[in-house]
């Protein structure tokens, strides 16, 4: 991420996000971390692209998060990734951990399989589709791990935890699972279960029923229920 491209990202993160975070971009791990990216676009592809490393907050704004999905690192395939965990754009075939969370939401909820990725429309219901580390090298996993990203989406954790009620944080997965202890379960609802990757997807993920128990959760507050549908694009 150039410097050029920070200030352009700054605003894009929307107005609300930047209230609460906006003193991150001025730590010195995140001017490590730009360091960091810099010198890999000179050497490598890496994804997502600059101008949506930041799409989650751009979709989602802070003052209506209700729920937080959260996944490790991006696609690191082409044309795979593009801001927000699990989801793909369109055109880009479901990869096998989110052909997973479908399988499990059409068992709990009868819901069809949807046709595309593209979980924008999740996003926009206040579903903040949040990776711990916002960038990836082309075709090496976890290679970004260990740069700043992770202070960075910890202290988005923390933001949310200490300045919002009643979100439900969905978390997959042992790497997920350790920021549980990050969450005040007293101010907001924590579910866990296995990662849907096809590796761990039949030892807890199937049948966790989190999208049916996040809905209850709401409705139960006076709040209405997330469409977890895709309409088609």
């Amino acid at each position: 991420m150039t410097e050029k491209e920070q200030k352009r990202t700054g605003p894009q993160m929307e107005a609300s996000w930047l209230a609460v975070l906006g003193e991150e971009f001025k730590q010195p791990y995140m001017a490590d971390l730009r360091a960091f990216l810099q010198e890999e676009k000179k050497n490598h592809t890496i994804y997502p692209p600059g101008s949506l490393m930041f799409h989650a907050f751009e979709r989602t704004p802070y003052d209506r998060v209700r729920v937080v999905i959260l996944g490790q690192d991006p696609y690191h395939g082409p044309g795979q990734a593009h801001g927000l965990c699990f989801s793909v754009p369109d055109g880009v075939p479901p990869p096998p951990s989110l052909v997973n969370v479908f399988q499990e939401i059409h068992s709990d909820l009868g819901l069809a399989i949807p046709s595309h990725g593209n979980l924008t429309h999740w996003a926009e219901q206040g579903v903040l589709l949040l990776n711990a580390v916002l960038s990836v090298r082309a075709r090496q996993a976890n290679s970004h791990a260990g740069r700043g990203w992770e202070t960075f989406t910890d202290r988005v954790i923390e933001a949310i935890n200490e300045g919002r009620e009643g979100v439900v944080f969905v978390l997959w997965g042992k790497y997920a699972r350790e920021k549980a202890g990050r969450v005040d379960r007293k101010k907001h609802l924590v579910l866990t279960a296995a990662h849907p990757s096809p590796l761990s997807a039949s030892n807890g993920f199937f049948g966790c029923r989190h999208f049916s128990k996040i809905n209850q959760y709401f409705t139960g507050r006076g709040g209405a229920p997330i469409d977890w549908s895709l309409p088609p694009r």
